[in-house]
C-alpha cells in the first residue's frame, strides 16, 4: 500500500474533482486514511471471504460484489493483478477497467483496457503505468505518506528526543538479519550517543523473533520495546519523526521511503530492482553472489542475510545520521 500511493496522487492531479476510493484489506486502512488524494476507503475481509468461498457459502460474497456494482464507478484500476482483485474489478462493471496485460491468475480477463507492464519493472513503475493509461502524468511520482495527526501528537509527547527505529522482524525467515546483530546496533547507537533513544518495533506475533533486542530493552532505559504495541498509525507516526530507520525488508522500509527518512535497509533473497525502496537503492545493504536464489519464501536462503556485518550497518547508520 505504501508503494501504491503514487497512483492515487497522480490520479488526483489528473482528476481534481473526482471521487477516488481505494479498496484495502481490512486492518490496513490507517496506512492511507489521511492521504489527501483518497476520498474513501473500501475495506474487505480477505480471510472471511476466502473461508466462505471454500465452504460454498456465497451469500455474503455476492452481497459484497453487489455493493461494488452499485457504487457506479466510472473507472477502476487493478494494481494488484491477481485473481481476487480481478474479480472485484469485474464486479464493478465500470466502463473503464484498467489492468495489467501480464496479470497473474487470469486477472487480465477482468480488464477491458490492458496495459503492458513487464514484471521486470519496479512494482511502483508497473502500477504507475496503470495511472498513465488512465490519463495521469507519471513523470514525478509522489511517494509521500501522511501520518495520523492524533498518533503523531502521541509520539511527540512520548518521544520528544532524537531517536532511531529498529525493525528486526519479518514474516519470512529469509528476510531476517540476526536479532543479536540488531541488538548490537541498538547498543552501539545508544552508547556512542548517536541518538538519545532506540525504539524496537514489530507486529504482535513477532516477539519470538527478536529476544536479544527485547532483552536489551528490558535492561536499558534508553531502548524502548514497542514490538506488538503499535497500531499501523502509530508505527507510521514513529517512523515519520525518526532520525534513522534500520530495518529488514519490510513495511518499515517503505514507510521510511514515504516519509523520506534516513534509512539502512537490510536485504537478502529479494530483487531490489523490483521491490526494493523506490529510487532509494543506495539505502540498501545486500550481498548477492553468483548462483544465489532470489526467493524470499524459501527459508534455505536465510544465510544471505548473515553476510551483512554489524560494522557495515553501523557505518551506514553513521553516514545517514551525519547528513
Amino acid at each position: 500500500m505504501c508503494r501504491t500511493v503514487p497512483v492515487a496522487a497522480a490520479l488526483r492531479v489528473r482528476y481534481p474533482h473526482a471521487r477516488i476510493e481505494w479498496m484495502v484489506q481490512q486492518g490496513f486502512e490507517d496506512a492511507i486514511r489521511h492521504h489527501p488524494a483518497v476520498d474513501a476507503i473500501v475495506p474487505f475481509n480477505r480471510r472471511s471471504l476466502g473461508k466462505q468461498i471454500l465452504r460454498g457459502e456465497l451469500s455474503e460474497t455476492r452481497a459484497f460484489l453487489g455493493t461494488l456494482k452499485a457504487a457506479g464507478y466510472d473507472m477502476v484500476l487493478d494494481a494488484q493483478g491477481l485473481a481476487r482483485s480481478g474479480v472485484f474489478m469485474w464486479a464493478t462493471r465500470a466502463r473503464a477497467r484498467i489492468g495489467y496485460r501480464q496479470a497473474q491468475e487470469g486477472a487480465w480477463l477482468a480488464a477491458n483496457r490492458r496495459v503492458d507492464a513487464p514484471r521486470a519493472l519496479h512494482t511502483v513503475d508497473r502500477m504507475l503505468r496503470l495511472a498513465e493509461a488512465a490519463g495521469a502524468d507519471i513523470a514525478r511520482p509522489d511517494m509521500r505518506l501522511y501520518a495520523d495527526p492524533d498518533a503523531l501528537s502521541q509520539v511527540i509527547v512520548e518521544h520528544p528526543e532524537r531517536y532511531a527505529v529498529l525493525a528486526p522482524t519479518s514474516r519470512w525467515a529469509s528476510k531476517r538479519w540476526p536479532d543479536a546483530r540488531f541488538a548490537e546496533v541498538a547498543q552501539s547507537l545508544i552508547e556512542n550517543r548517536r541518538v538519545e533513544r532506540v525504539i524496537i518495533v514489530g507486529a504482535p506475533g513477532e516477539r519470538d523473533q527478536c529476544p536479544a533486542c527485547l532483552a536489551l530493552a528490558a535492561k536499558h532505559p534508553r531502548v524502548t520495546d514497542r514490538v506488538g504495541s503499535t497500531s499501523v498509525s502509530v508505527l507510521m507516526a514513529l517512523i515519520s519523526r525518526a532520525s534513522l530507520i534500520v530495518a529488514n525488508d519490510s513495511a518499515a522500509v517503505h514507510m521510511a521511503t514515504g516519509f523520506d527518512r534516513p534509512t539502512v535497509a537490510l536485504y537478502g533473497p529479494t530483487d531490489v530492482a523490483r521491490v526494493g525502496p523506490y529510487r532509494r537503492e543506495a539505502d540498501v545493504i545486500q550481498h548477492r553472489e553468483p548462483g544465489d536464489s532470489i526467493d524470499h519464501k524459501d527459508d534455505r536462503n536465510a544465510p544471505m542475510m548473515n553476510r551483512i556485518g554489524v560494522n557495515e550497518v553501523l557505518e551506514a547508520a553513521e553516514e545517514r545520521l551525519s547528513t
